[in-house]
């Protein structure tokens, strides 16, 4: 398709490229030759104030042509059963909103590089979000939009760009909850329960350390067990950095943590779960990576931070450095939703150097501590709020990324009955 604009950003190019070629599966030439457009005669459509004839027309907003970072007016207009942003007047525009500049807004991030109040981690909120304002945030706008323009266009999807498919991904905090802690972090635990009276847990942790029950967070056998079972190609994010406040992992040191992710490596991909105390801090989380490629004896080029916190652009702009080549953290801790409006991986771009980058970022929509620990839900109404995601992502053909722990997947205390819901998830989406 040939598309003719009045000029060509990096933005515009960016964007474009994202809706045309990753998500439609159409190969696109953009050009600002009026002439060689109007004699054109394969499938065309003009992008800008005016239609030069009678082409199929999108009537732009400013936004692409900009360099600058700035407050948006984000009026919304009713589109479908949903929303849209940048709404556009007069004219005879394919979509009433300009969907190019509504789509690079939401997939570059631009407002989490406004001023906002972010959350005791540093996190951006969701309810900072338009999203979430619009009350469209567990829906993939921009794949719906995207779609519909297709169809406006009366492009035909290729099946081989847009299928539905089921990612399980699993963030290992820490390996075992009593296990292979050392002398000091586990004489201190006892003396912890000890002063709090906390008798039971003594007695939990003398059964596992004496080999009479399983540790709690070892769920790494029924793990392997669904991938065979459900033929899951999972995807293990390992914690590697120092204990910390935050930080409550096993040392990368203990051969058993060593063997643990050799044996991972050998069922799955793995990446890297940086620390949170490595946020922002390249060394560290240099080091961290380094740890992680020498147990594995290859290169790591996966990531998800701990605890979702990042800061864009520079969380981003360090995996980069270190030849991260995908970045799994594009969701929210505290809401289920489409923090980015999308169900389709998409390159990181990067709004302070204007440029588009080689970091895929892949977003998830739901969270296994989400549910719990944040909107206190039980297995009924987790199943529920999961399952209707899926059907979301399943509409437009996405990618359903699903973030579990192995702690989850052990099923016990405050998460009993998650390995069943876990495999009716699977069941259900996979």
């Amino acid at each position: 398709m040939l598309i003719l604009v009045s000029r060509i950003t990096n933005r515009l190019h960016y964007t474009f490229d994202f809706v045309f070629r990753d998500m439609m599966g159409v190969e696109i030439e953009l050009t600002t030759d009026k002439a060689s457009f109007r004699d054109f005669e394969g499938p065309k459509m003009s992008y800008g104030e005016n239609p030069l004839w009678d082409e199929p027309f999108q009537k732009a907003a400013k936004l692409l042509f900009e360099r600058d970072i700035c407050e948006q007016d984000l009026k919304p207009i009713d589109f479908l059963d949903i929303k849209g942003i940048f709404p556009v007047y007069g004219q005879r525009s394919l979509m009433p909103f300009d969907v190019f500049a509504a789509t690079f807004y939401l997939v570059s991030r631009y407002e989490e590089y406004l001023p906002q109040v972010r959350d005791c981690y540093g996190r951006f909120q969701p309810s900072s979000s338009c999203l979430y304002q619009l009350g469209v945030l567990a829906k993939p706008v921009v794949d719906i939009w995207v779609l519909e323009l297709a169809k406006r266009l009366n492009l035909e999807v290729s099946p081989r760009t847009r299928k539905y498919s089921f990612q399980a991904t699993y963030d290992i905090d820490a390996a075992w909850a009593y296990l292979h802690k050392g002398f000091f972090r586990t004489t201190g635990s006892y003396l912890k329960d000890l002063m709090a009276g906390n008798f039971n847990e003594i007695k939990h942790r003398n059964r596992v350390l004496f080999k009479h029950e399983k540790d709690p967070f070892d769920s790494f056998d029924l793990q392997f067990q669904l991938q065979e079972e459900f033929h899951l190609k999972p995807i293990y994010f390992i914690h590697c950095g120092d204990y910390d406040t935050n930080d409550k992992s096993i040392s990368i040191r203990k051969d058993a943590f060593k063997m643990l992710i050799k044996r991972i490596g050998d069922h799955a991909d793995v990446g890297i779960h940086p620390s949170f105390s490595s946020y922002l801090d390249p060394v560290r989380l240099h080091e961290e990576v380094e740890r992680l490629s020498h147990v594995l004896n290859r290169e790591v080029t996966k990531s998800r931070q701990h605890f979702l916190r990042m800061t864009l652009p520079r969380s981003y702009q360090r995996l980069i450095e270190l030849d991260i080549k995908d970045d799994f953290t594009m969701g929210y801790a505290s809401q289920v939703g489409f923090r980015a409006g999308v169900a389709t991986p998409f390159k990181f771009y990067d709004l302070e150097n204007d440029l588009s980058t080689s970091l895929t970022i892949h977003p998830f929509a739901v969270m296994d501590g989400t549910l719990k620990d944040y909107l206190n839900y039980g297995i009924s109404d987790s199943y529920n709020a999961i399952t209707k995601v899926i059907d979301e992502v399943r509409k437009i053909n996405g990618t359903f990324i699903f973030l579990t722990h192995n702690e989850t997947l052990g099923g016990q205390k405050r998460w009993q009955g998650w390995p069943e819901l876990y495999r009716k998830i699977l069941e259900y989406g996979v």
